[in-house]
């Protein structure tokens, strides 16, 4: 948890330096394109000016100073109208307007009482590259921020993994220790009692730490993936899991026919169990849970569901975050874990499918039917 407020306080801390640093070169470039524009505006009065002095001028004058100013001019586009409108000069114009009328202006160009001009200007290119280039600054800001951002997160995201991995195959080494003592134990008193019905029993439940044991160390690690009939996996969970809950649960099978699925059959059992398991803690110890499986396009959809207190809608997507529960106890990494086994693992999708507080809560699990099935 404080990993991921983290990562939301540097991206927020970073996305408000980029709006300052936009912000205040918007501003800057603001105030740099209205000089610009006044300047602008100033050297086409001047051009006005020089070309009206020039067409006024006699053939005694020298006209080198009006014609330095005229040339001077390369980047405004310019246009000289009459008063209807008709175009009668332009200047470094690339996309001659429509109507000059509706640009910047009218300069008034006197050449007598009887003949007036007007002069039409549009912004230069460099003022229109000064104006967008706020927004292609802020564009790029923000790009990097993105990238950057997702590198973090992706590099946290790393760092997890490998304590994951990390915490589950120390927790596999740790428990190997006692459950090969407790291997040895078991069949020193089968040898001493052979006929004790609990010796079974205490058989099963070193099988099932072995199980646990190679679940764990299989996290963090490439599992294998075989073709599997999953209704025989669920089958067999089911049946698990119905000899370690109260009578008052109910698990029920419903429409699971046999299914090949490319998967690893002990991670994806434990999903099936964690589901189980918050099931019967949403029930409060009684109730029904029950197992359906339907086909969709090359997909199976395996949908569990209960009839426990229900979880609000909003926190449909929370609840796989690592640390939620709504436990007393609990560490919240349940059904984290059951959407890397899934999505990570086996490239299939886990979410909730609906849920009525009160009511009851679905699951839906969505796994590839293999190719070959």
């Amino acid at each position: 948890m404080k990993n991921r407020l983290s990562t939301y306080n540097i991206g927020s801390v970073s996305v408000l330096v980029a709006l300052l640093i936009v912000i205040a070169s918007v501003l800057y470039t603001n105030h740099l394109a209205k000089q610009f524009t006044i300047e602008e505006q100033q050297r086409v009065e001047m051009w006005a000016e020089a070309t009206r002095r020039l067409i006024q001028a006699n053939e005694t004058e020298d006209l080198s100073f009006y014609l330095s100013i005229i040339e001077q001019n390369t980047t405004i586009p310019v246009y000289i109208v009459t008063q209807d409108g008709t175009i009668l000069e332009s200047r470094n114009v690339k996309h001659p307007a429509d109507d000059p009328r509706t640009l910047n202006g009218p300069i008034e160009l006197r050449i007598s009482d009887d003949n007036i001009q007007y002069i039409y200007y549009d912004e230069s290119t460099i003022l229109t590259r000064l104006k967008f280039f706020p927004y292609i600054e802020c564009a790029i800001i923000f790009l990097f921020i993105l990238v950057a951002i997702v590198t973090l997160i992706t590099a946290q995201r790393s760092e997890q993994d490998r304590v994951w991995a990390g915490l589950s195959k120390e927790t596999a080494h740790q428990l190997g220790t006692p459950i090969s003592s407790l291997n040895a134990w078991q069949e020193l008193l089968q040898s001493r009692y052979p006929n004790d019905e609990l010796i079974p029993e205490m058989q099963q439940d070193l099988e099932r730490l072995n199980v646990i044991a190679e679940r764990f160390s299989k996290v963090g690690s490439a599992p294998v993936l075989t073709d599997t009939n999953l209704s025989d996996v669920i089958e067999q969970t089911v049946r698990y899991m119905r000899t370690r809950v109260s009578n008052k649960v109910t698990i029920d099978i419903v429409h699971c026919a046999s299914s090949t699925v490319n998967l690893n059959a002990p991670l994806f059992s434990w999903v099936l169990e964690n589901l189980i398991k918050n099931a019967i803690d949403a029930m409060s110890g009684s109730g029904t849970i029950t197992l359906t499986c339907s086909h969709e396009n090359g997909t199976i959809l395996l949908d569990i569901t209960d009839t426990g207190r229900g979880i609000d809608r909003s926190s449909f997507r929370t609840i796989f975050q690592p640390g939620y529960t709504s436990k007393k106890r609990g560490w919240g990494l349940g059904l984290s874990l059951s959407k890397r086994i899934i999505e990570d693992y086996h490239g299939g999708k886990i979410f909730v499918k609906s849920s009525e507080p009160g009511v009851g809560t679905t699951f839906r699990i969505v796994l590839k039917e293999a190719v070959n099935s």
